[in-house]
């Protein structure tokens, strides 16, 4: 009867480790967005990003469908970030104030993911590359490359345990990396409470941006022309400006991982023309007849540069 009962338990670990070693680079990635998703867990989470490192406190709270993510500053300026729904908070600690973003680029503080995968393997290859230890946890590691001078390639260490990302690693064309995001602890829990981001904050010292409702992009007054290939309109908006006539338009394209914001606003004086860098985002600002047309995102620097030469004027 041992020898039976031995002979099942060492049959289903292997048909563990059979299942798992079949999965592919998709598949991984699948899992990981759906454990993202569901769990609560938290841990202390290290951003090296434009040159500079933060290492932050970090939680993620579920419930019913419902997902809240917390930053936590672990030194100054101290503040907390808030992401819920389609808004994110910054809470400034010193001065009680509250900044509230309801239209925020990203989709989550560690790392933004595509809601179809299939779709997006037409512009990037996900691949197996072996397996790491990260924060003292047995990792598979995911190269998700992309197929094409658009966009920026990474890596994604996934812990084999619960499928969650401990640590992503963004890499410019020639291979060097940009950026870095990695887990130096993580803890999954049974449950985690929601916080309120402006329970304690006098109405006064909260500040509202983006409220405007999401429009038809064919009411924007500018019209693209080239357009990278997996890239699609996220939302568009047309947000009025404090003490102007002129609103400015703002349209977010998106192809999973990384995001473009395109901004049309009328000419000023002194704007700072042509193309600007810092860390992984590039920008592009030129002027079309009385219009000031600023192209801007996680990519590199000939992608902004291609659609901003691609935009008309209706």
């Amino acid at each position: 009867m041992m020898m039976r009962l031995l002979f099942v338990f060492f049959i289903s670990i292997s048909c563990v480790f059979a299942d798992e070693s079949e999965m592919s680079g998709q598949q991984w990635l699948e899992k990981m967005s759906h454990a993202m998703e569901t769990y609560d867990y938290h841990g202390t989470v290290t951003f090296f990003k434009s040159g500079r490192l933060d290492t932050m406190k970090y939680f993620h709270a579920s419930n019913e469908g419902l997902e809240q993510e917390r930053l936590l500053s672990l030194n100054s300026p101290m503040r907390e970030v808030i992401r819920e729904g389609g808004k994110v908070s910054c809470v400034f600690k010193n001065s009680n104030k509250v900044v509230v973003n309801h239209r925020p680029v990203s989709g989550s503080f560690i790392v933004d993911l595509p809601t179809d995968f299939s779709a997006s393997s037409s512009v990037y290859q996900f691949t197996l590359q072996g397996e790491e230890s990260v924060a003292m946890l047995s990792t598979r590691v995911i190269s998700i490359e992309a197929k094409d001078p658009y966009r920026y390639s990474r890596k994604i260490w996934i812990d084999k345990q619960f499928f969650l990302p401990l640590k992503i690693e963004v890499y410019d064309l020639s291979g060097v990396r940009l950026e870095q995001v990695v887990f130096t602890d993580l803890q999954v829990v049974d449950d985690l409470d929601f916080v309120g981001a402006e329970s304690n904050v006098e109405i006064t010292n909260i500040k509202h941006i983006h409220q405007e409702e999401s429009s038809a992009v064919e009411m924007a007054d500018f019209v693209l022309e080239n357009v990278p290939a997996g890239f699609q309109t996220k939302f568009f908006t047309r947000m009025n400006r404090t003490n102007s006539e002129h609103a400015v338009d703002h349209l977010l394209l998106s192809d999973g991982f990384s995001s473009i914001s395109i901004y049309r606003e009328p000419k000023e004086e002194n704007i700072q023309l042509g193309l600007q860098t810092l860390g992984t985002v590039n920008s592009f600002t030129h002027v079309i007849d009385d219009f000031e047309i600023t192209v801007m995102g996680e990519v590199p620097a000939e992608t902004v540069k291609f659609i901003a030469q691609g935009i008309k004027i209706r």
